[in-house]
Parts: structure tokens; sequence; C-alpha cells
């Protein structure tokens, strides 16, 4: 089954994998475009479409735009792995931050994130196109991320972690300047407007604040 999945996105999902097969199959698809994540037994498999790839692509430069204008410190660290072997929970996300000067000072220039050791990234970037994914959301959870920046092609929703749960905020955590709707706009024009100028015109606005 994990050899044969359409390059279109879906999401499969195994149960009674043991962290030991998750680890496996995370070393045997290492140079494969697909998105593991495992939590207690149960492993989700992605295979994401070239939608969803600009899609988180796009969000990754807001945010790094946002950090600039603001002056926030910034450590973006993409799709890497975080996980906990002591948690049972892993994940790849589409995009993570570090946003915080004392946990950017920790993590800097660091080859591998050891989350037993290391802060867990300050926001997680998440593109849902098809379905919403509840299991990463719980890896998350576990993992005490602070926020969660999910956009499922119309609306983009921020997640802030609560007493041990996510919910919805109209303000970042990391950027409370900045209210969902507003983003959102931008979002929703990803697709039919350049990369670029969307960057820009996104940047302007930030000034105009």
């Amino acid at each position: 089954m994990v050899g044969t999945l359409p390059q279109l996105e879906q999401r499969v999902n195994l149960s009674g994998i043991t962290w030991e097969t998750y680890q496996r199959i995370k070393t045997e698809l290492d140079n494969r475009n697909l998105r593991l994540t495992y939590h207690r037994g149960v492993l989700e498999i992605m295979a994401p479409s070239p939608e969803h790839e600009y899609l988180k692509k796009v969000m990754g430069r807001f945010v790094e735009t946002l950090a600039e204008e603001f002056v926030v410190a910034l450590y973006p660290l993409g799709s890497t792995t975080l996980e906990r072997e002591d948690l049972e929970s892993g994940s790849e996300p589409d995009e993570c931050f570090y946003l915080t000067v004392s946990k950017v000072k920790t993590v800097r220039g660091k080859k591998r994130i050891d989350l037993t050791q290391d802060p867990a990234p300050d926001l997680v970037v998440e593109v849902d196109i098809t379905s919403r994914s509840r299991q990463r959301e719980k890896v998350y959870g576990t993992l005490q991320i602070p926020e969660i920046w999910r956009f499922d092609g119309k609306t983009l929703t921020l997640l802030v972690l609560q007493e041990g749960a996510y919910v919805s905020a109209e303000h970042s955590l990391a950027f409370p300047q900045v209210e969902a709707q507003a983003v959102e706009a931008f979002l929703q024009r990803a697709m039919e407007t350049d990369y670029l100028e969307l960057v820009r015109e996104f940047r302007k606005w930030l000034r105009e604040l």
C-alpha cells in the first residue's frame, strides 16, 4: 500500500503500528515525497499535491515576512521531523518555526533536534486541502507546540494550545498584531496571483498597519 500511493493528495491511516515499525518506514521512505505522522500506534501517510506544496510555501513565506517586519526572532526548520519516543508521537510538519529568542539560541546550528532536551517550535504551519488531520494536532499537542496555522484552501484557522487542547483564536500568539481573517484574504488569492507580487502586497499591507 505504501509504495503505490498516487501523486494526488490523500491520506492513509494504519493502526497497530509500533514505534520501531514507524521508524523503519520513515527510513525506507526518506527520499520519497510522503509525510508521516505517528501517534500512539496509529500511522498516517500523506502524499501532498502541488497545490498543497505551493500553499505551504506561501504560508511559510508569510511567516518569515511577518518576522522581518515585526523584528521577531526567527529560525525556520521546514518539515523537520518532530518526535519523542517516550510520548509515542512524531510528525513532519509542512513548516515549523522557532520565534522566541531563547529557543532560537538553544537550537541554532544543531544538526538534530532532540525534543526530550530541546524546546519545541513555537509555530507549525499545516495545509489540509482534502481533510483535517486531527492526528497531527494530537501529535503537536503532545509535543507542546503552542500554535498551529491551518489553511484548508479557503479558511485560515489559528489554533493555540490551552490546557492540553487546541482552540481557535482570532489573533496569533507569535504575531498578536495580525488577525486570522486578514492573512486569510491574502492566502485565498495565492493560486491566482504571482508569488512574488503576493508577497510584496503582503509586506506593503504589514507596513501600513
